[in-house]
């Protein structure tokens, strides 16, 4: 009889069979993938404890819960040992162990698995608008800079006393996906990265002046892609034919054009476009280089201007995940970081599809911050959240002295 009231009780008590909201958001990770890329290069060689998923996963606790050092993250997940087993950890997070993984497993793992996602949010976005109407995919192509320590950082070097790390970044405007990032020393002039861009043909790449190198450009039309940048003030030409344009829109001119310098005529021999916009509220006249004479000159405009996606994308993941401090100092720590945390960036975007959430990124990010460790539903967090203030009624304010 005994034994059977004990039995009762064990089956009465209340037992948590949540899972934390960390565990919910790997639903969205492919582990087949992630292990493909492990063993591709043999990421998890004489490991005993602490694997390159651990690694994975600490990293992305780091940059979803914004920890500010490796100790940061030793004590954060120490102190929810005992939920650190159902969130897929299975070795022992320690500082040193974390460091010396990000020192030596290759962070090819890592950017080869940012890949796999890209390539699921790219499906998930391929019907996103941003702002032209227009068929084919357009690409931003820009970098930029994070300063570093010269004496931690000397791999870095491009000035006399400064260090940096560049991220070349190619992105995909339906979405805001990073399509290709290149992680270089600030050493490494941006016109040199064009060497490494897979064209595609049919889609159109923006660029700023910076990567105006006509030999480079010529492979683009080589390639049936096309390009949009800005021209430099002593570009040197004939003019072979004007088209008429609305002024009344800010167009001055519509022009093809041949290159007349004694290099640049080489490198590029064929008929470029140029038109020429004046932009009313900075007052500003913009001169606007193509390989494209389809398109109305307007549009064109408008697609440089919509290259300004890239900018605010790097404005966000500098202000919202740790990219400006590192947790390493070698180069192929901070190529790791680097990877993780645009594999979070991207994992962040797959959640707001597959969920179909009417919130930004930036917001979906905050509350996955202080839910990491709920064991609720993830689409609990999310629909409690408004961007309304709750009407609180006025106190009543009691005299102090009745008359």
């Amino acid at each position: 009889m005994i034994r059977l009231f004990s039995t009762f009780l064990f089956w009465r008590q209340p037992m948590n069979l949540g899972r934390t909201v960390f565990s919910q958001l790997l639903d969205f990770i492919p582990t087949y993938q992630f292990q493909l890329c492990v063993d591709r290069y043999q990421g998890n060689r004489y490991v005993k404890g602490f694997s390159c998923w651990d690694q994975f996963l600490c990293l992305a606790f780091a940059q979803l819960t914004y920890r500010r050092s490796l100790r940061d993250i030793e004590a954060c997940l120490r102190s929810q040992q005992p939920k650190l087993y159902h969130m897929g950890f299975r070795g022992q997070v320690s500082r040193n162990t974390l460091a010396h993984a990000n020192e030596v497993r290759d962070w090819r793992i890592y950017a080869d698995f940012a890949q796999v996602l890209i390539g699921i949010a790219r499906d998930l976005y391929r019907d996103e608008s941003f702002g032209v109407e227009l068929c084919e995919t357009v690409y931003a192509f820009d970098s930029t800079t994070i300063d570093l320590c010269l004496s931690l950082f000397p791999w870095g070097q491009f000035r006399r006393r400064k260090s940096a790390v560049k991220l070349h970044t190619l992105l995909d405007l339906r979405g805001s996906i990073p399509t290709s990032v290149y992680v270089t020393g600030g050493q490494v002039h941006d016109v040199n990265l064009l060497d490494q861009l897979v064209l595609e043909p049919g889609a159109f790449y923006l660029m700023d002046r910076g990567y105006v190198d006509f030999a480079r450009l010529y492979l683009f039309t080589q390639a049936c892609a096309f390009f949009v940048t800005r021209a430099k003030k002593n570009l040197q030409f004939y003019l072979r034919t004007s088209r008429p344009v609305d002024r009344s829109t800010g167009l001055r001119c519509d022009q093809t054009i041949r290159l007349t310098g004694i290099r640049t005529a080489q490198r590029y021999p064929e008929a470029l476009r140029r038109i020429v916009y004046f932009d009313a509220e900075k007052e500003s006249r913009l001169t606007f280089l193509s390989n494209n004479f389809l398109l109305l000159p307007f549009t064109i405009t408008e697609l440089y201007r919509a290259r300004w996606q890239v900018e605010l994308f790097f404005r966000w993941i500098k202000q919202h995940l740790r990219l400006k401090a590192f947790y390493g100092t070698s180069e192929n720590a901070v190529k790791t970081q680097v990877w993780v945390a645009l594999s979070v960036y991207v994992l962040v975007a797959i959640v707001k599809k597959q969920l179909r959430l009417n919130m930004s990124l930036y917001q979906i990010l905050e509350i996955l911050s202080v839910t990491i460790f709920e064991k609720t539903a993830i689409l609990e967090g999310f629909s409690n959240f408004s961007d309304q203030l709750p009407d609180v009624e006025p106190c009543i304010q009691l005299s102090l002295f009745e008359l």
